[in-house]
């Protein structure tokens, strides 16, 4: 009898083992407030560009590490600039489109920009050579468009409506003056529910201008001492860019852009149309069929040796991220199911052996 009962266990045993071994168990750029410390933190940034209109639009999602509560900054653009709301919605939606395909498959047996300053009083009139061009309150933003002689007449100009403005925030500026380009003053202030926190994550607000080649105004002040203190480690920029044909970003033939493409693909009429309304845009904006370039970049805390400029890619083939492989096993009541088919399947053969038993 217990050589018989020996023989029913190490069947039963070996029945479920096997149904173990075939289905195993899962396993800009901001600047500081009277020594306050500011610098940029992740963004995304979407660029619409019109090459037949040399026209771009350009909405930025940005986020700041800073212990003020308030504070300012400043955005460049080459011509007068026209500001508006931009819907929030449109990056959900674009992180979403872009996504990494997910694989399911059964588990293998043998189982991996321009910167600012802070303020809380009300603006006094502009320096002598600072021309106000625009003065408008868009997005949550109280925003000044800027037309300026020199960095020092942009200087004084600040200094008298109580932005911060440190001499290595007049050398990021001194360029861009020279050459004839606006500059955008916007401040912004930390929301309730982020006071005890250095982070502040400003609206998405759409910057439209006119410009030879689309532009991301990729140089920054130098803020290593900034970001050490702020325990700023590492931040990524997004940017989709939405154009006619697929797009690449280049700084300097010397200084390679770090940015690299992360997926590249037409969209379709209907993706489009959404957008434009998520974003608060006309159908007539251009171009009437969009091909998106999405780019990622770790974007170090280090000085850039100039913006980023993109132009058509040489390149126009589509990008798709690596997809996602999830690997799946049955379920335990599954298994445990499988277990007693094969006992039942077994249970014929030990009966005999014990009807024979019996008799014995």
């Amino acid at each position: 009898m217990r050589n018989l009962f020996g023989s029913i266990l190490a069947m039963f045993t070996g029945s479920l083992a096997a149904c173990f071994l075939l289905n195993p168990a899962d396993a800009c750029c901001p600047a500081p407030r009277s020594g306050k410390a500011v610098v940029n933190a992740d963004q995304t940034v979407i660029i619409i560009w019109d090459a037949a209109k040399k026209l771009q639009h350009f909405i930025r999602q940005a986020s700041f590490k800073t212990e003020a509560d308030d504070f300012g900054f400043l955005v460049p653009s080459p011509t007068e600039p026209e500001l508006d709301e931009s819907g929030n919605e449109a990056f959900p939606y674009l992180l979403k489109l872009t996504e990494p395909e997910v694989k399911t498959v059964p588990r293998p047996r043998n189982v991996g920009c321009g910167c600012g300053a802070p303020t809380k009083s009300k603006a006094k009139d502009a320096a002598p050579q600072v021309r106000v061009l625009q003065e408008k309150l868009v997005a949550g933003f109280k925003a000044a468009v800027l037309e300026a002689k020199s960095a020092k007449a942009l200087a004084e100009w600040l200094k008298e409506h109580e932005y911060a403005f440190s001499p290595e925030v007049e050398a990021w500026a001194k360029p861009y003056v020279e050459q004839g380009w606006k500059i955008t003053a916007l401040k912004v202030a930390k929301r309730t529910d982020e006071k005890e926190s250095k982070g502040v994550t400003a609206s998405a607000l759409r910057i439209s201008f006119k410009t030879d080649n689309p532009v991301f105004p990729y140089r920054e002040p130098d803020y290593r001492t900034a970001a050490d203190k702020l325990e700023a480690r590492s931040r990524l920029l997004r940017i989709y860019f939405l154009a006619d044909a697929r797009y690449e970003g280049e700084l300097t033939k010397e200084s390679p852009w770090t940015g690299t493409v992360a997926w590249a693909g037409k969209l379709t009429a209907e993706n489009r149309k959404t957008l434009l309304e998520h974003l608060k845009l006309p159908e007539t904006t251009g171009p009437q069929e969009w091909y998106l370039t999405e780019f990622e970049d770790p974007w170090p805390y280090k000085v850039a040796p100039s913006d980023l400029f993109f132009s058509r890619s040489a390149t126009q083939t589509d990008v798709r991220r690596q997809p996602i492989v999830r690997y799946v096993s049955t379920t335990y009541p599954t298994d445990i199911a499988l277990c007693m088919m094969a006992v039942a399947a077994l249970a014929p053969s030990l009966a005999g052996r014990w009807r024979r038993w019996r008799r014995g």
